[in-house]
């Protein structure tokens, strides 16, 4: 069972209050949905709750079941036939599919419906409509999840609830807000190494056993043909050997260099949060705050 994690909210009471009229506007939209959105604590608690419900509607006993109704139901056509059991047997052998298909689109429009539901929540569309008026007032959010939004886990798409879009509004100078004191401190250099390091890698697992795969098939040629130079492929084999202790120790530099960016990063979307100004987070960081 998924459990709620503490979600920094994108905006918090303190960016909302650096215009009085926006805070009024949020003010009236927590009115209607019955959240008071310039509350951190109860923001944060509400993300929380619910992210777990989103999730368990995506993957919950009707996603499984509908993704491997599906796969059966694609697969069976090209293997039924096959099987002592209905050889010789059309009927035995191709129809079970179409049933499969039918519970396949079922189940996952059940669970498509259930994501909806749980993503349309009023709760979670006053908080996106109170996002979009502060993008109006010229506030913009360092950093939005994308199950917010209903994007894709690795932030794509424009998703099935964006955050609105209004008029932009010319900022008053005034605010009822405390501005916050603190300041965000200098990105340490850390964070810079993980954003240089992080794209990188990501095949030395793959190609390390295609080494090892070319290196056994040599060898096997060898011995079948009388041809020794094929004997030479288990070279690749030692190779496939240092493409992995290369991989490995790219994964562990990441490894070392991600607390500290996932640090930075959540200091950051709490800051912009709380009305400060804050540079942008580069893809990297946001990528890691959508893992």
């Amino acid at each position: 069972m998924t459990e709620a994690r503490t979600v920094i909210p994108p905006l918090g009471g303190a960016a909302f209050a650096a215009d009085s009229r926006l805070l009024e506007r949020v003010r009236a939209v927590g009115e209607r949905t019955g959240v008071d959105y310039t509350d951190d604590a109860a923001v944060s608690d509400l993300l929380g709750r619910h992210r777990v419900a989103v999730n368990r509607a995506t993957h919950g006993p009707a996603g499984w079941i509908g993704g491997l109704a599906l796969a059966a139901g694609a697969i069976w056509p090209f293997v039924g036939h096959a099987a002592p059991a209905t050889a010789g047997r059309p009927l035995l052998a191709y129809a079970p599919a179409g049933p499969l298909l039918v519970l396949a689109a079922a189940c996952l429009t059940l669970a498509r419906l259930r994501w909806k539901r749980a993503l349309m929540h009023k709760e979670l569309a006053g908080y996106r409509e109170a996002l979009g008026l502060a993008r109006a007032y010229g506030i913009e959010p360092a950093y939005v999840p994308p199950w917010l939004e209903g994007r894709r886990e690795d932030g794509g798409g424009k998703g099935a609830a964006p955050i609105p879009r209004y008029a932009p509004v010319e900022r008053a100078d005034e605010g009822t807000g405390t501005p916050p004191s603190a300041t965000l401190p200098p990105k340490p250099v850390a964070v810079s190494e993980y954003e240089r390091v992080a794209d990188q890698g990501g095949w030395h697992d793959e190609v390390g056993w295609l080494l090892v795969f070319a290196g056994g098939i040599g060898p096997a040629v060898a011995v079948s043909s009388g041809e020794p130079l094929g004997l030479a492929a288990l070279a690749l084999v030692p190779l496939a050997v240092v493409v992995w202790v290369a991989g490995h120790r790219q994964g562990r530099r990441k490894a070392d260099l991600r607390p500290d960016a996932e640090a930075y990063a959540r200091a950051v979307v709490a800051a912009r949060a709380a009305g400060a100004e804050t540079p942008d987070l580069s893809p990297q960081l946001r990528a890691l705050l959508d893992n």
